[in-house]
């Protein structure tokens, strides 16, 4: 086979055709049960979730008030987004979403990819949520008296990594009353679980609960899942109208001010995070086959979603920001922390309740979109057949609805909540970026069915490359430090938990005995704690700067610099290079303005996640890769028909 044959395409109408052969025998067919307010209410179930309950906490202390304003950003990107979804959706009316669609507009090699990935996206993000109902559902255990053992109730991860942390602040003389909570409770969690030889039995036993009970309903069938996805909605709907209804006669207009304490760069320093938030209204996509009318529900199923949510993040950012000042929001659980500082408990304990019952909606739908894209995979020859059975009697695909219980249930027993977070989300952007990509190539070709939905059509060639300037004016003006700091790769210190966890336990006590020997301020006469004593002058930062200058450390624990630094700045690198090409074929194409800036937005906030995330991804690749060149391409139904 030549170099061509990897790229071999499937055309819409075999596509359309094959659904019609699966729907006349009714063997390989899934029942038609979904409506747009189905689908609608799918969105809202994956989308209303952690984002609400967990994350809008943290992103409002770094924005302030102005958060509505990243909350409007992020749903730009995934509306830009959506639209090549929807058009893509309305086009090839199936199951396996992006993959699908990639194998239409870039062929096979490429169609592989993107399911690979998104095997990761709704894997790892199952993963994601049951770790995030597990905390939630231990935390309302707790307040009713019922404390489950640290060791059952934490990942395996993030105890050997905090105790390892603990310990050795520990040793620069911090007490164990003086770690913040995370660190005691994985210290605790590994020092009383259950050891065999040199393993500490750590497991998250709450998030396998979860993922067993949630495959098995999905299992069940489409029609059970939607009516419980369903009724789960209303129900956080409920409670969320009534914080805002509550909240909003306890809002005190002065929280709001300054509204945008830290600038735009505190608005987008967690982009991240709430976009994750955001990413479930692609598995719509992936219920395609179980929709009564795709062509005209999907699209609005998805905008419908995004502009809902969007709506209710705002209200809810601007309660929260307006009951409590911004800076005391940086909690696990902002709802019901504001509730509580404002005496009403009986809130709190409502808000408890319904965020356990948000996250098992979003388990749900992350749970339902995974077998389908591996159903789909499996048709085309690309995964072995046992992964398109489509059970007899509940009409839904069986054996990779199991297999996906065992994917996501056993890693979610061991892995970081942080890492499998942002692999999550760095999965959905490659997977929007090839959608909107997979538009803009189609555009102009003839002889492609097109369905009822189409993205409106605004010429790019003269709006996108002005962006690009007013984007570089703005980057050498108002943001001209950050810039030259960037290009010049000027190194930066680190923080004070960094240096104490980087010495061992000599070079602590060298310090210490330095700090005090040299305390003209007598500031240091009473301690014994290290990172105390370093972030002791942290506030101030020329004077920070100075002290850790004047340390009888080497240089490497005192600054990030060279290729150490660099190297975090490989993805941004990667994303201007892109843009600069992207300017290119925008002027020379005319492409539509939309999906450009759907492919810009989602290429900007992978280059802002971590350079780690990006090495652990093409990893993931890698792997695909070579399951594909061994297995995958051989077995290709279209390895059977002429090129």
């Amino acid at each position: 086979m030549g170099f061509q044959n990897l790229f071999r395409k499937k055309t819409v109408q075999d596509i359309l055709k094959q659904v019609e052969q699966n729907n006349s025998d009714g063997k390989n067919a899934l029942k038609k049960h979904l409506t747009t307010r189905d689908l609608t209410a799918f969105g809202i179930a994956a989308i209303i979730g952690a984002g609400i309950f967990s994350t809008i906490g943290k992103a409002s202390a770094d924005g302030g008030p102005a958060v509505i304003f990243l909350f409007v950003f992020t749903a730009l990107a995934c509306s830009f987004a959506a639209f090549a979804y929807a058009e893509f959706a309305s086009m090839v009316p199936v199951s396996g979403s992006a993959y699908t669609y990639s194998y239409v507009a870039f062929g096979e090699l490429i169609a592989w990819i993107i399911g690979w990935a998104l095997i990761m996206e709704y894997a790892v993000g199952n993963i994601t949520v049951a770790i995030s109902w597990s905390d939630y559902l231990t935390g309302l255990l707790e307040r009713n008296g019922v404390f489950l053992p640290q060791w059952m109730q934490m990942d395996y991860l993030t105890a050997s990594n905090g105790f390892a942390d603990a310990s050795a602040l520990m040793q620069g003389g911090k007490s164990f009353t003086d770690l913040n909570t995370g660190l005691q409770t994985a210290y605790t969690a590994w020092n009383t679980a259950p050891v065999l030889g040199n393993f500490h039995f750590v497991a998250d036993l709450p998030a396998l609960f979860i993922i067993v009970v949630i495959t098995a309903l999905v299992y069940r069938g489409m029609k059970e899942s939607r009516n419980a996805s369903n009724l789960m909605v209303v129900v956080k709907l409920c409670v969320i109208l009534l914080v805002i209804a509550v909240g909003i006669f306890y809002v005190d207009t002065t929280n709001w001010d300054p509204f945008a304490p830290n600038g735009i760069n505190g608005v987008l320093k967690g982009v991240s995070a709430v976009f994750f938030a955001y990413i479930g209204f692609d598995a719509i996509s992936t219920t395609a086959e179980e929709c009564k009318n795709p062509q005209r529900d999907l699209p609005r199923g998805m905008m419908w979603a995004i502009i809902i949510c969007t709506l209710l993040y705002i209200m809810i950012a601007l309660v929260l920001t307006g009951m409590v000042h911004y800076s005391h929001l940086d909690v696990g659980d902002p709802l019901a922390y504001v509730f509580e500082e404002l005496d009403l408990s009986w809130m709190s304990g409502i808000i408890a309740v319904s965020a356990v019952i948000a996250m098992a909606s979003v388990l749900l739908v992350f749970q339902m979109g995974q077998p389908r894209i591996w159903m789909s995979m499996s048709r085309d020859g690309l995964l072995p057949a046992q992964f398109s059975r489509v059970h007899p009697k509940f009409k839904t695909p069986s054996f990779a609805t199991i297999i996906t219980g065992f994917v996501v249930a056993i890693p979610a027993l061991f892995l970081n909540l942080t890492m499998v977070t942002d692999l999550c989300s760095i999965g959905t952007l490659f997977a929007f970026v090839l959608v909107c990509a997979g538009v803009l190539v189609l555009q102009n070709k003839p002889n492609i069915p097109r369905g009822k939905f189409k993205t409106p059509y605004i010429n790019a060639k003269y709006v996108f490359p002005l962006l690009i300037v007013i984007g570089a004016v703005y980057a050498f003006t108002y943001n001209k430090n950050s810039t030259l700091a960037f290009l010049n790769n000027e190194k930066q210190i680190n923080t004070p938990e960094y240096i104490v966890t980087s010495l061992n336990t000599e070079e602590k006590q060298t310090v210490i005995q330095f700090l005090k020997a040299n305390d003209v301020e007598k500031l240091y006469t009473e301690l014994n704690d290290l990172e105390r004593m370093l972030s002791l002058s942290q506030a101030d930062e020329t004077a920070y700067i100075d002290l850790v200058e004047s340390l009888p450390i080497s240089q490497d624990v005192k600054y990030e610099s060279g290729f150490t630094l660099f190297k975090h700045k490989i993805p941004m690198y990667i994303f201007l290079l892109v843009l600069v090409f992207i300017g290119i074929w925008t002027w020379r194409q005319n492409l539509s303005l939309i999906p450009v800036l759907g492919l810009t937005s989602c290429l900007y906030m992978m280059a802002e996640l971590s350079v780690w995330n990006w090495i652990y991804f093409g990893c993931w690749l890698v792997i695909g890769l070579i399951i594909y060149f061994t297995y995958s391409r051989k077995h290709s139904k279209l390895n059977l028909q002429p090129v």
